[in-house]
C-alpha cells in the first residue's frame, strides 16, 4: 500500500490510504445512508464530510468512489487516511497551508497557485497563505506532497481532520458515589458505605460561603466539545450563543450514541442550582456550547474565534492528543495564544485543557500550550488519579475518580457503558439506581470543568483579573497534596502546583479587587440620610436595554444613597446594578434593579437569595421602562 509522507505541525505524518472508507460531501437533503451506493454511514461528520464505506462488490475501492464522485448526489468524494502508529481515521478538509520561503513575492506565489490548479483562501501574512484545491486539481495529500518539492515551498501542510480523545474513563469495576464530595469531602460517602477522606475535595462550598452566593451570571463558560444536551434540566436556562461547526449555526447536534461526552463535563462547571438533580461548581454562570471538536487547523480558529468574539470568559476543553505526530502546527498555536491574549477586551479568555488519561509521564499537546491551564486529576482521598498524564506542564490537579467518581448530567440519548450489562449498570456502576438523568463520571475530562467553574467563580468576585493572573492564583492558591518530595521548587509532575482550593483562590481574587480598590472588604452599610456619595466610587456606565427581568428592591431620592446601596448590593450577590432614572412628583428618583437575567425563572430564583438575606423586592419587567 503506497505511503504518503506530509508535514503536520512541527514533524512529518506518514499516511496510508484506508482500505474500506471514504469521505463524501452529498448534495441537498438526502441523506448518504439512504445512497444505493453506500453500505455503511460510520461518521456523521469529519471535516464536512459524510465517512462512509461503500457497496464495491469485485471492483477496487479507487474504481468505487471514481464511479461515487460521478454521482449527481455526490459534490466531493475523498480517501480516508491513516498516519502511522495512529487508529483514528483521518480526512483532508480540501485546504492546504503553504508557508513561502521569505524571498517569494505575491506574484511568484500566484504562479505556484496556478501551477497546481489551487484558489487563494487567505493570506495570513506576506509568506504564509491558505489555499484549497478545485474540481481540476489533485487531491489536497498528492499536491501538498507535490508542493513540498517546489523550491519556492518552504512547507506545505494539508489541513487534516480527525475525532480527538475525549478525556473520560470507562467505569472500572469499583463502587461509584451518588453525592458531590468534590464539592465538599466529609470522608464518608453515605449512599454506599465508602470512607474517602475528609477535606479532599475542591473546597467549593467554602468559597460560595466566603462569597455568600454561587457566583455571577455575567460570566460565560464556554464547552469545546461534543454531545450537548442542551434540553438537559440542569443546563436548558443557561444555554447562551451556541455555535455547532457542524452546521454552522446555532443548532446543536443532538441525539448521535457515539457523542455524549459534553453533557457531563457542562453540568460539573455550570449545572443550575434548582433543588433538583446535580449542581455545578458555578451554577450561576452563563453556559456557552461550541459543538464540534476538529482537529482541523481552520475548524480549531474557528472555534476558538467564536469564543472570543461572543464573550466567552472561560473556555473548557476535556479532549486532545498525546501523539506527537499530531503536534499542534503553528496557526493552531496562534489561535489559542489570540483567544488567552485578546479575549475579555484584552484582558484574555481563561483557557483549561485535560491533561489526558492514558498515564503517561508527557501530558496532552493542546495542554503544553503556554497560555493553557492544564489539569490533572486526583482522586477523593488526595491521592494521584494513576490515569492522570503527568508532565511539566501541569498546572493544578483536580478531584475525579481513581477512588470514587463524580456524579454528573447525563444526555437523554446516552447508551451508558456495557460494562456489567443492562439496567443501571449502565449508569452506576454499583447498581444503586439514582432518579433523572445522571450517571456517574471522572477522568481529566471531569477534573477540568470543575476547575473551570472555579475560574467563574473568581471573575464573579474580581472580573478584571486577566487570563494570566487567574492561572497564576490557582497555582498560588492550590493545595501541595502527595509526598513533598515529589515537588520540585514547589510544582510536581502529578499535581501541578497541587490541588486547587476554590476557597483560597477566590479570597485571592478578592484581595487583589481590594488591594487595586484601594479599599477593606469590610461591607458597606447603606446610610439613612447621604446628600452626596461619601467615599471614592468607581464605575462604567453603559445603556441597559428594555428588555428582560430584575429585581427592584428600592427607590431613592438621593444619588449618594445610589451609589451606596448599588455598591453594596453588587458585592453581596455579584450581579449588575440597573438603575432607571425618572420623575416623580416633579423630583429626580432613581428606582435600583438587581440582576438584568433574559428569563423570569432566573430573577425569581435572585428574589429569593436576596429574601433569605433580608432584603426585600419584587420582579421587575425591564421593558415596563421603554
Amino acid at each position: 500500500m503506497k505511503k504518503y509522507i506530509i508535514k503536520s505541525g512541527k514533524g512529518e505524518l506518514v499516511l496510508t490510504k484506508s482500505k474500506s472508507l471514504v469521505g463524501l460531501k452529498t448534495s441537498g437533503k438526502r441523506d448518504v445512508e439512504k445512497a444505493a451506493f453506500v453500505k455503511k454511514k460510520h461518521l456523521p461528520h469529519l471535516g464536512g464530510f459524510n465517512i462512509v464505506s461503500l457497496n464495491k462488490k469485485s471492483v477496487s475501492l479507487e474504481d468505487k468512489l471514481d464511479e461515487v464522485r460521478g454521482s449527481k448526489d455526490v459534490e466531493v468524494g475523498t480517501h480516508v487516511y491513516y498516519a502511522d502508529g495512529g487508529n483514528q481515521p483521518m480526512v483532508p478538509t480540501g485546504e492546504i497551508i503553504i508557508t513561502f520561503h521569505p524571498e517569494v513575492d505575491e506574484e511568484e506565489q500566484d504562479l505556484v497557485l496556478q501551477e497546481f490548479l489551487l484558489d487563494l483562501v487567505e493570506r495570513k501574512s506576506s509568506d504564509l497563505i491558505i489555499a484549497r484545491v478545485t474540481k481540476d486539481s489533485k487531491n489536497p495529500i498528492k499536491v501538498a506532497s507535490l508542493l513540498q518539492q517546489t523550491s519556492l515551498v518552504k512547507m506545505a501542510e494539508p489541513d487534516l481532520d480527525m475525532l480527538l480523545e475525549e478525556y473520560d474513563l470507562t467505569i472500572p469495576n469499583d463502587r461509584y458515589v451518588s453525592e458531590e464530595w468534590h464539592l465538599k469531602n466529609d470522608g464518608f460517602i453515605e449512599i454506599a458505605g465508602h470512607r474517602t477522606v475528609a477535606g479532599a475535595d475542591a473546597k467549593v462550598i467554602d468559597a460560595w460561603n466566603r462569597m455568600g452566593n454561587l457566583g455571577s451570571s455575567r460570566i460565560v463558560v464556554a464547552v469545546i466539545d461534543n454531545g450537548f444536551d442542551v434540553s438537559h434540566p440542569d443546563i436548558k436556562n443557561k444555554v447562551f450563543r451556541p455555535f455547532d461547526l457542524w452546521t454552522q449555526s446555532d443548532r446543536i447536534t443532538e441525539g448521535d450514541a457515539s457523542f455524549t461526552h459534553g453533557t457531563p463535563c457542562a453540568s460539573l462547571a455550570i449545572a443550575s442550582s434548582d433543588g433538583k438533580g446535580m449542581v455545578g461548581v458555578a451554577p450561576k454562570a452563563k453556559f456557552m456550547p461550541v459543538s464540534g471538536t476538529s482537529y482541523s487547523t481552520r475548524a480549531t480558529e474557528q472555534m476558538f474565534g467564536y469564543c472570543t468574539k461572543n464573550g466567552a470568559d472561560i473556555i473548557s476543553c476535556s479532549w486532545g492528543t498525546t501523539n506527537h505526530n499530531y503536534a499542534l502546527n503553528s496557526l493552531k498555536e496562534q489561535a489559542i495564544a489570540k483567544a488567552a491574549r485578546e479575549g475579555r477586551k484584552r484582558k484574555g479568555c481563561i483557557i483549561l485543557f485535560a491533561a489526558g488519561n492514558e498515564g503517561y509521564d508527557y501530558v496532552n499537546l493542546y495542554a503544553t500550550h503556554p497560555d493553557v491551564i492544564c489539569v490533572a486529576a486526583s482522586d477523593s482521598k488526595d491521592r494521584y488519579s494513576n490515569y492522570s498524564n503527568q508532565g511539566m506542564e501541569v498546572s493544578v490537579c483536580a478531584p475525579s475518580n481513581g477512588d470514587w467518581p463524580l456524579v454528573a448530567a447525563r444526555a437523554s440519548w446516552d447508551p451508558g457503558t456495557s460494562f456489567r450489562g443492562e439496567g443501571v449498570w449502565r449508569y452506576w456502576a454499583d447498581g444503586i439506581d439514582r432518579p433523572g438523568p445522571y450517571k456517574h463520571f471522572g477522568g481529566t475530562s471531569g477534573a477540568t470543568p470543575i476547575v473551570a467553574g472555579i475560574c467563574a467563580l473568581m471573575l464573579s468576585v474580581n472580573p478584571d483579573l486577566t487570563a494570566r493572573e487567574v492561572k497564576d492564583i490557582l497555582q498560588k492558591t492550590a493545595d501541595k497534596i502527595g509526598s513533598p518530595s515529589e515537588y520540585v521548587n514547589g510544582h510536581s509532575r502529578k499535581y501541578g502546583f497541587g490541588r486547587v482550593n476554590a476557597d483560597k483562590a477566590v479570597a485571592e481574587a478578592l484581595r487583589r479587587k481590594d488591594a487595586t480598590a484601594g479599599s477593606t472588604s469590610t461591607p458597606v452599610e447603606v446610610a439613612p440620610n447621604v446628600s452626596a456619595g461619601k467615599g471614592l466610587f468607581r464605575f462604567t456606565v453603559e445603556r441597559q436595554r428594555p428588555k428582560g427581568y430584575g429585581v427592584q428592591m428600592g427607590v431613592f431620592a438621593e444619588y449618594g444613597n445610589v451609589l451606596i446601596a448599588a455598591e453594596k448590593l453588587q458585592k453581596q450577590f455579584a450581579e449588575n446594578i440597573v438603575i432607571n432614572i425618572n420623575e416623580l412628583n416633579g423630583k429626580t428618583v432613581y428606582k435600583v434593579i438587581v440582576g438584568s437575567f433574559p428569563n423570569k425563572r432566573d430573577a425569581t430564583s435572585l428574589q429569593k437569595d436576596m429574601k433569605a438575606k433580608g432584603i426585600d423586592g419584587f420582579i421587575k419587567n425591564l421593558s415596563s421602562f421603554a
